[in-house]
């Protein structure tokens, strides 16, 4: 169960979040030692300044949750949210170039943020995959590879579908062991944390990790 809770993100992404709600999160994330608290940006020193010594991490999102920034803002994100206190950070992919088959300035878009980020937080990358095909969910993987990415992540949670044991799997196959594998979005319970991790995931983004850990379900939509 320990194992476990360290591969959580505990996450509060909703845009009507306020400061009780993140004083919350990070003081379950530091009782269970959970990975990280992952944040908006404009909680992201609150957050810093709560987990400071605490061996959780402060993890933000960048372009979320559409991808569709330029990379120049993107990169600026990244800096601020580093400024402020993020260690880790989950950008979301530009989508409508990965379709148009656009690969240099989706390889463009990731390596703004690694650039951004390098040797000050982990990057990982959100591909958003209900709105993919399996081509382009590999082909995705393959330039988060070439990009220097640390991660690559299933969903936003905001979009039209969550992670799935499948994708995570074709992930993990694609990136071989070189990079870690988030699955995030729907992952209500036990179970379905064990499913994603057996599947090849070495992070769970979820707002439903106390009760992950806990054994019980949650009826969380993230």
């Amino acid at each position: 169960m320990t194992s476990l809770a360290t591969m959580i993100d505990h996450t509060q992404l909703k845009p009507e979040t306020r400061e009780e709600k993140i004083r919350e999160i990070c003081t379950e994330a530091k009782d269970y030692q959970f990975a990280s608290v992952c944040v908006n940006p404009t909680w992201v020193k609150l957050s810093s300044e709560l987990l400071t010594g605490t061996g959780v991490d402060v993890c933000t999102v960048i372009g979320f949750p559409l991808g569709a920034n330029t990379p120049e803002v993107k990169a600026f994100e990244t800096t601020d949210a580093i400024a402020n206190g993020a260690t880790e950070v989950d950008m979301v992919l530009n989508i409508g170039a990965l379709k148009d088959g656009n690969d240099e300035l989706v390889e463009k878009d990731m390596k703004a943020v690694v650039e951004a980020a390098k040797g000050k937080a982990l990057t990982k990358v959100i591909l958003e995959t209900c709105l993919l095909t399996d081509e382009e969910k590999v082909r995705a993987c393959e330039i988060a590879k070439r990009a220097g990415l640390d991660f690559v992540k299933t969903s936003t949670g905001f979009s039209t579908g969550n992670a799935t044991v499948e994708d995570v799997a074709l992930m993990r196959k694609t990136v071989g062991s070189d990079l870690g594998v988030k699955a995030s979005g729907g992952i209500r319970s036990l179970e379905d944390a064990e499913a994603m991790k057996n599947a090849g995931a070495t992070r769970i983004g979820a707002s439903a990790g106390v009760k992950i850990v806990k054994g019980e379900q949650s009826d969380s939509d993230y």
